[in-house]
């Protein structure tokens, strides 16, 4: 069939038809062909708390246990002093002790009191290694903070001091304690050389009792030069992706490990001290550093859509490591109070500052609402009556309250089997509008599902996938990922929003594999899955444009390992052409170029390509990455895709 592509694209701004002409024989039929819109946040990321993602990754805190409440229950080898040395290099003698009479917060009990008989020579205190030592860059400044109740009468000289092996110093400031009580005491320190395993000392130089909490060390220029913000090349990573929106704070995360885990969002806004951490799911400890307002500052930061979730009233069904059988459901008794905390989350997200929620948003530093769109209720909750009666009340209550509100369900962890069934007949009983399906699947599922959505229904709920990935990731995982996404293009009138899971893992402490982005201290690895993301997010179009790739029959015969779609971008007028040939041979794609206006005769290409097997790792970030060059438009009639790639093509046109 030969497409009129002129007489479609003169249409592509008025009428959703376009009428092209075939061949059949002696005579010529019309095929009748309907333009489909994309969504316009189709393709974003998701965020959750694992494999230290937040505290030790995306959160720019450089102190571990900074507040000293690490306990056995975040790790059974964990308590208040883990990853603090008590440091008496001088000679000095005194004791160290953890207390909680007198905290700064009834939310942060904890803080240690030193109480020092003799200083020696170079004073006695406590030192911290950081999340596996401290990076530093040469010239650049780091923001240090303490809250200290100086407990003896005299004022008491304290030195801050970053130091690496055999105490070389590289850089140091000092101040005297004020008075009794609580008090915040800062200061900047300029490292005077590079070093990936500083450690920060603080000593008290004299005779003295001093207590001492929430010990912090930012880097000045965090992403954005944003106060307790992101770490700067980390945020970049994923604001490079140009996500159309950010899912978080989880995942199981959200669902917790029983209903005193539930992660609640209260908790983690306000002034850091402030926040009440908890244990988090994945085995380690959440300070909230990382809270909702820095979430939707960040979504803000590099404009995203925010997309909270909140727990659908019940606990994780794997909780306590049940396997299944472990959901529990809060009291009815509290569902009023618990429904009441997610009404405040929109109106903390949206409201004026003349609310009450809407003004703790603005004292926080951020008087203008975050358009908050969308908000996600459970993840991938056991269909239970427990969970469906909760569901239900949060439902209607939000609806009723906010109409403005899309709300996103779930329906499970599998893209098939009970839950699954049970979840759609639900979701299809209370008319939810966007459903949360997830799936980790081998990439062999992936290249056999590309038509997954093609035969989904149009007026029921649209899809959110808000978590999927291939297992792996080597080039050919990704090109198996890229082939469905041409699927996710051809549907994104029902499939509204897609989302890789996870998204950043500490290369020294993954939880999980594989993930989009790894790091460590030092460097970001983004993975052959996040290019082909960023190729997508970067490319998305509004419009689905059919007709246009076709592989030549030889190759296409039975061959899930092509894939293509043709997308507009209307505020452009740019055509992007995605081609994936994750097979070993080159594929031949015919591209009917026909009646389309184009101005210029370069075009560009962005081709990720390599070895089936390649894969980025910490010694080698870079063995797959794209490529941009200019080719002429002349050579698009017939485009061979190399073996084992994803091209993406973009035409401007008229």
């Amino acid at each position: 069939m030969k497409l009129t592509i002129k007489i479609l694209f003169a249409t592509l701004l008025t009428p959703a038809f376009v009428f092209a002409q075939q061949s059949a024989g002696k005579g010529q039929s019309t095929e009748k062909k309907q333009l489909k819109p994309i969504s316009n946040d189709l393709f974003g990321v998701f965020f959750e708390d694992l494999s230290y993602s937040a505290d030790g990754g995306l959160y720019a805190e450089l102190i571990q246990n900074r507040s000293f409440e690490y306990s056995p229950g975040d790790n059974k080898k964990w308590q208040p002093l883990s990853f603090w040395e008590y440091t008496t290099a001088g000679f000095g003698y005194g004791t160290i002790s953890v207390e909680s009479a007198q905290p700064i917060t009834s939310t942060n009990p904890h803080y240690l009191v030193l109480n020092i008989d003799d200083p020696g020579k170079e004073g006695i205190g406590i030192t911290n290694a950081g999340f596996d030592g401290i990076c530093l860059h040469a010239g650049e400044n780091y923001n240090f903070s303490v809250y200290i109740k100086q407990i003896s009468s005299a004022p008491i000289p304290v030195k801050v001091e970053l130091r690496g092996a055999k105490g070389v110093s590289y850089g140091q400031f000092s101040f005297k304690t004020q008075g009794s009580g609580w008090k915040k005491y800062d200061g900047t320190i300029k490292a005077t050389q590079d070093a990936d395993s500083a450690k920060l000392t603080l000593l008290a130089l004299v005779k003295c009792k001093i207590a001492i909490d929430e010990v912090s060390l930012f880097p000045e220029h965090t992403f954005k030069n944003e106060k307790n913000g992101m770490r700067a090349d980390l945020a970049q990573a994923v604001a490079d992706l140009k996500p159309k929106f950010m899912r978080f704070p989880g995942g199981c995360l959200v669902h917790g490990d029983g209903l005193d885990n539930i992660y609640r969002w209260k908790n983690t806004i306000g002034p850091v001290e402030f926040r009440q951490q908890q244990r988090n799911i994945w085995n380690y400890h959440q300070s909230f550093g990382l809270g909702f307002f820095e979430y939707f500052r960040f979504c803000e930061d590099i404009g995203a859509k925010p997309v909270p979730v909140v727990a659908a009233a019940v606990s994780c069904q794997n909780s306590g490591g049940t396997r299944g059988t472990g959901q529990k459901g809060l009291p009815m008794t509290e569902m009023k109070s618990y429904i009441q905390d997610i009404l405040d989350l929109i109106e903390y997200a949206n409201g004026p500052i003349t609310s009450k929620w809407g003004a703790k948003r603005a004292a926080a530093g951020h008087p203008k609402p975050f358009h908050l769109q969308y908000i996600g209720i459970g993840n991938e909750d056991k269909q239970t009556d427990d969970f469906r009666n909760r569901f239900k009340m949060i439902c209607n209550e939000v609806r009723a309250k906010h109409p403005e509100i899309t709300i996103i369900g779930t329906v499970g962890p599998f893209p098939s089997g009970e839950d699954f069934d049970l979840g759609w007949a639900f979701a299809d009983k209370l008319s939810v509008p966007v459903v949360d399906e997830h799936f980790y699947q081998k990439p062999a599922w992936f290249l056999d599902n590309n038509a997954r959505y093609d035969g989904y229904r149009r007026t029921k709920s649209k899809v959110y996938i808000g978590e999927y990935a291939s297992w792996g990731n080597s080039l050919f995982n990704a090109l198996a990922e890229a082939a469905f996404m041409t699927g996710l293009e051809r549907n994104g009138d029902i499939v509204a929003m897609a989302s890789y899971a996870p998204m950043l893992a500490n290369l020294s402490h993954t939880s999980w594999n594989p993930n989009l982005i790894y790091f460590n201290n030092k460097i970001v690895v983004p993975t052959a899955n996040y290019y082909v993301q960023q190729l997508f997010s970067v490319n998305q179009g509004d419009l689905y444009v059919p007709g246009v790739i076709r592989f030549k029959q030889d190759d296409a015969v039975k061959d899930s390992t092509l894939a293509a779609s043709c997308v507009k971008d209307s505020k452009t007028g740019n055509i992007i052409l995605k081609i994936v040939n994750a097979g070993a041979k080159e594929a031949n794609a015919a591209i009917d170029l026909t009646g389309i206006n184009i101005p210029e005769q370069q075009a560009t290409l962005n081709l990720l390509k390599g070895k089936p097997s390649d894969k980025n790792t910490i010694n080698d970030p870079k063995a797959v990455q794209t490529i941009s060059q200019e080719i002429t438009t002349t050579n698009l009639s017939s485009y061979l895709a190399p073996p084992y790639s994803l091209s993406v093509i973009r035409l401007k046109t008229n």
